[in-house]
């Protein structure tokens, strides 16, 4: 029998998406042919990180915010620390900059490959999960895992562990490791980096389908260097701005479906941070071998296929590693591994690239040294209408295919930009009326 088409009347509900960290729900009301609805849900309870933040110490935030993601915890830690340090007009030594650099980069590579290998590769081949794809590329599950690792352990070296890192603090780092320490990782490191390159190649030869977006990306750019750790706010749309004024260009709505705060441009324009966004706006800022890798795939700046960001992100897990190799080879140990911060009543910024894109939070410090107000935009909340954006793009253009083959395309074109939906639930205003 003919399988229903989605020209048809039908609703499409997921209600649980798939390989993607946290819980969400997908869904779609199509009424003869006409797409009348597009929903992604997020429904994890708030976790109100932003409330348990006001009235705690300043040097707090660190080890506090590391807590929202076992995935992505020192992109929290960065941030903080930047706005912190920002807030109390303090600035840390270079050395500490570039070990903050280099555990942001152990990140980046779990983080990356989690997603290249185990969460996304599998919809490329139809496969439900990373098991069943290690059933006919057992290789390239293995190489993954491999990075993955190698990751972590660099996390643990700086960090002091991999998931949620207990060396960081406001100012710098409790210790510093010693150049030997990091040595002891540059074999596995090179021999990721090799992996890395074949990745790239490897997720280039995919079949993408071909969608183009037409929503603002919004990156962190930099003067010299692939922006991971520091950097101005910049769009495709022109402007490149302080985290300060990005905050103030951004409207967060809090919409009934979902627990995440929206975020929009002048509170009307979706748009999407993440490695789309990066590539795009820092293409001249690629590492040598990155940009050999990307030249070879054949990806050019301008690609605006989110389908593609399989390949954006293994590219950036080259540059992870590449930065990993030129921090370590360079490394000095900083001495002292911390500056110390003294606390004033004012209002500090701080922006960085996690993973899935821009992370900003925001501090309002009592002259006690106290938080009195705390705002943390994660990636997820900002881009939650540009993927629901996709998702419309995505419909319009597969009316033809059954119910099936069309939620496996919406359900990927989630997948496509790693949404972290336990970081994004963080919604805060809650009105009880009795």
């Amino acid at each position: 029998m003919e399988k229903e088409k989605a020209t048809s009347s039908c609703d499409i509900d997921v209600h649980g998406i798939a390989r993607v960290e946290g819980e969400g729900a997908l869904h779609v009301h199509i009424d003869n042919g006409e797409l009348k609805n597009v929903e992604l849900e997020i429904f994890e309870p708030p976790r109100f990180f932003e409330a348990f933040l006001r009235g705690r110490g300043f040097e707090e935030p660190p080890d506090i915010t590391a807590r929202i993601c076992g995935i992505c915890p020192v992109a929290y830690q960065m941030s903080a620390c930047l706005a912190i340090e920002d807030a109390c007009s303090a600035k840390v030594s270079d050395e500490i900059q570039t070990l903050r650099r280099l555990l942001y980069c152990g990140e980046w590579i779990q983080s990356h490959v989690l997603h290249v290998f185990l969460l996304h590769a599998p919809d490329f081949f139809g496969l439900e999960d990373a098991v069943e794809l290690a059933k006919i590329n057992r290789n390239a599950v293995e190489r993954g895992l491999f990075m993955k690792k190698i990751g972590n352990k660099l996390m643990e070296v700086v960090g002091g562990r991999a998931i949620h890192p207990v060396n960081v603090k406001v100012g710098g780092f409790y210790t510093a490791p010693t150049k030997q320490d990091l040595e002891a990782l540059v074999d596995d490191l090179k021999q990721a980096l090799e992996y890395a390159v074949w990745a790239t190649a490897w997720v280039s030869t995919f079949e993408f389908p071909d969608i183009v977006t037409s929503y603002p990306l919004v990156s962190l750019v930099h003067d010299t260097l692939y922006p991971i750790d520091c950097g101005t706010v910049a769009s495709t749309e022109g402007f490149n701005v302080s985290p300060k004024d990005f905050l103030d260009r951004i409207v967060e709505e809090h919409v009934a479906r979902s627990s995440a705060l929206h975020a929009k441009l002048n509170g009307e324009t979706p748009y999407l941070t993440g490695p789309m966004a990066r590539f795009n706006l820092n293409y001249d800022r690629l590492t040598p071998i990155a940009r050999e890798c990307a030249e070879a795939s054949g990806i050019e700046k301008g690609c605006r296929n989110p389908f593609k960001t399989i390949i954006m992100r293994s590219l950036e897990t080259v540059v992870a590693l590449e930065e990993a190799l030129r921090i370590i080879e360079n490394y000095v140990k900083p001495d002292p591994s911390f500056v110390e911060i003294t606390a004033k009543a004012a209002t500090g910024y701080g922006a960085t690239e996690a993973p899935r894109g821009i992370i900003v939070h925001r501090y309002v410090l009592g002259s006690d040294g106290l938080i009195k107000e705390a705002q943390i935009v994660p990636p997820t909340s900002q881009n939650q209408a540009a993927i629901e954006e996709d998702l419309k793009n995505v419909i319009a253009n597969n009316m033809d295919l059954d119910r099936e083959q069309l939620t496996n395309y919406c359900e990927t074109a989630v997948r496509n930009h790693d949404p972290c939906i336990s970081c994004s639930a963080h919604f805060l205003n809650v009105d009880i009326k009795r």
